[in-house]
């Protein structure tokens, strides 16, 4: 049995599946099998899988029905027969040695049960703004202990750029669809079972941005998908034994957090904000206190949402000012 199982769904990928094929297939690292799920393509994908699979005996493909990224995965993941199990997309490029240093560092440290890296986003010209903070936030994520602490701020790792230990993974029930991002479910879930997640401090993985993207063209990764979410998991996670919380922030993204949160059966106790005009008034029935007005830790669980740039840092050295502990105090949620 190989060491690692490269895990591939493709649709529709003829444009880009060579390259990614030949990246993986030309890794430093040999001991591994690549399991590509062909899902449902109408195109040439099923021929160059074929190809492949000719050429290569460690290739293996299987033919899905078009039922989507969730059930290609599980599909795929059926059949890997290795102990870690690594993805990659049908559009990314991998770094020749990505594989290689991804086990060894797993080997090093047997508390880890997944591994990311650094990712560079291409071609340059097509990459927006909010997609470049992303990268950079991403990228400066890289002990187990970054990972945990910025979970809930947003995906903390790339899908196509990690390998997980195949037991890991199946503990969690592997990916499941909820309607919402599947990778970003599945660190949620992981990290909420003890698993311990990091990423290499190395780019290791070329992702590429295109107009055909699921991150772009399907709702399930929108921002009302990723909200429903954050929610849901801290409903069940932090949350689940008060039902209730504070919020920093009474903007436009504090009260999405709070209606989500509500639709879980979570409520908000009060707020803090900037803003003197909200300061001393209401908002969904809880009153707003200003950053100088923080009440004694040992409260409801306090979530920061404030989307401004430069304000996730503000905030967290006010409550380090102020003796508050992220993890056990607060968390930051965006």
């Amino acid at each position: 049995m190989p060491r690692v199982s490269v895990l591939l769904p493709a649709r529709n990928a003829e444009a880009t599946l060579r390259p990614a094929l030949r990246s993986i297939l030309r890794q430093s690292f040999r001991d591994l099998e690549l399991v590509a799920v062909d899902d449902g393509s109408t195109d040439g994908t099923a021929a160059i899988l074929a190809e492949a699979a000719a050429a290569d005996p460690r290739v293996r493909v299987v033919r899905g029905p078009g039922r989507g990224i969730v059930a290609a995965l599980e599909a795929g993941r059926a059949i890997c027969t290795g102990e870690l199990v690594a993805r990659m997309d049908a559009d990314d490029v991998a770094h020749p040695a990505r594989i290689a240093e991804q086990v060894a560092r797993l080997d090093g440290d047997p508390s880890l049960d997944g591994l990311g890296c650094n990712v560079a986003m291409f071609p340059p010209q097509r990459i927006a703004e909010g997609m470049r903070l992303y990268v950079g936030w991403l990228n400066g994520l890289h002990t187990a202990e970054d990972v945990a602490r910025e979970r809930f701020v947003e995906s903390p790792l790339v899908h196509p750029a990690v390998i997980l230990r195949a037991a890991a993974l199946e503990a969690v029930g592997g990916y499941v669809e909820r309607g919402w991002p599947e990778d970003y479910d599945l660190w949620l879930r992981l990290l909420g079972n003890g698993a311990r997640l990091a990423n290499l401090p190395a780019v290791r993985l070329f992702w590429r941005d295109h107009g055909r993207r699921l991150t772009r063209t399907d709702p399930r990764y929108g921002k009302p998908a990723h909200l429903a979410l954050k929610a849901w998991h801290l409903a069940r996670g932090p949350l689940a034994a008060s039902r209730r919380c504070a919020i920093w922030g009474a903007g436009k993204t504090g009260k999405a957090l709070a209606r989500a949160l509500a639709a879980e059966g979570v409520s908000v106790e009060w707020w803090i904000d900037v803003a003197p005009r909200k300061v001393g008034g209401t908002a969904q029935g809880a009153p707003v206190l200003g950053p100088d007005a923080l009440p004694p830790k040992g409260g409801p669980l306090l979530l920061v949402a404030v989307a401004a740039r430069g304000a996730r840092a503000e905030i967290r050295d006010h409550l380090a000012g102020a003796g508050w502990e992220e993890g056990r105090d607060y968390l930051v949620c965006w």
